[in-house]
């Protein structure tokens, strides 16, 4: 055997051990790496996706989360998530943005509590003003969108003195209430569309049937407490008050306390619906004449 020869089955040799120790060190020292790797592969061809196919799981998951959010929206009330406590003071703010001058709103934040899996904010609200405000604030307060509950109410008449000498008729409140929130968004709608929270006035239940003080005659209106009838003409009624001053009236105009409901041409005769503090009374005046005519036997 020449040497050319013997060179030859040498690299042959060297190239299969170098072939062997490759092997050796793939399954002995790589076979983990290989295992996880292997597995990542399988992992990524099993979730792999064409992209026409997730643009159609997409469009309809979309129909199903509106269909979802729809029924919510017409729920009467929800329960929003993580709700801020500084919500309920705009709220407030809101709701009462046209109340009157003569109602006053404290809002006070008592506590953070947990009522089964939801929580809620408790606040106190104190304060006096027109019972038909106070209605609206209770109304909104129970009938808002995001679910709120008024657990107490403590009313009672309160009396405010004007400068003019008249006296307001108020109503002073104590109410505690709970706003309920979620960790989660479950009972919320993506969009939210506040309830109608403007109620019909109701009759004010404090106002008194009877007062002991009536409004002043600032107008100066026609006192008819005294008045005279002068005559009658077509255009209405010629009345003097106490002090003499003279008023054309018709049917319907407003005298101090009431109204002018009638004018009779027959038996020369005016009539009066007066309000004396919540005593209705009908006054009726004649002409002089009529009245001396009358008087004689």
């Amino acid at each position: 055997m020449n040497r050319k020869t013997k060179n030859t089955f040498a690299l042959v040799g060297v190239f299969f051990l170098l072939l062997l120790l490759g092997g050796l060190y793939i399954l002995i020292f790589q076979r983990g790496t290989l295992i996880k790797d292997r597995n990542k592969l399988e992992s990524l061809k099993s979730n792999h996706y064409n992209t026409d196919q997730l643009n159609l799981q997409y469009y309809d998951l979309q129909k199903k989360a509106a269909k979802l959010d729809f029924v919510l929206a017409q729920r009467k009330f929800n329960i929003p998530q993580n709700l801020s406590s500084i919500s309920f003071f705009n709220f407030i703010n809101k709701v009462s943005a046209n109340f009157s001058s003569n109602t006053q709103i404290n809002v006070e934040f008592s506590d953070q509590k947990k009522d089964k899996e939801f929580h809620y904010y408790e606040y106190k609200l104190t304060g006096n003003g027109d019972f038909n405000d106070l209605f609206k604030l209770i109304y909104a307060i129970e009938q808002s969108k995001e679910l709120k509950k008024i657990k107490t109410v403590a009313l009672s008449n309160y009396i405010s003195s004007q400068k003019d000498g008249t006296s307001i008729f108020l109503v002073s409140f104590t109410i505690l209430a709970d706003v309920y929130f979620s960790d989660n968004n479950r009972f919320s709608t993506t969009e939210f569309v506040e309830n109608n929270l403007n109620p019909e006035p109701v009759y004010d239940i404090f106002y008194p049937l009877i007062r002991t003080q009536v409004p002043p005659n600032s107008d100066n209106l026609l006192d008819v407490q005294g008045a005279k009838l002068l005559a009658l003409i077509p255009e209405g009624a010629f009345i003097a008050d106490i002090k003499g001053n003279t008023y054309l009236l018709w049917e319907g105009q407003q005298v101090y306390l009431g109204y002018l409901t009638k004018i009779d041409y027959d038996h020369n005769t005016v009539s009066f619906i007066l309000n004396k503090g919540g005593i209705i009374e009908k006054v009726d005046l004649s002409l002089e004449k009529e009245a001396a005519y009358k008087k004689k036997p």
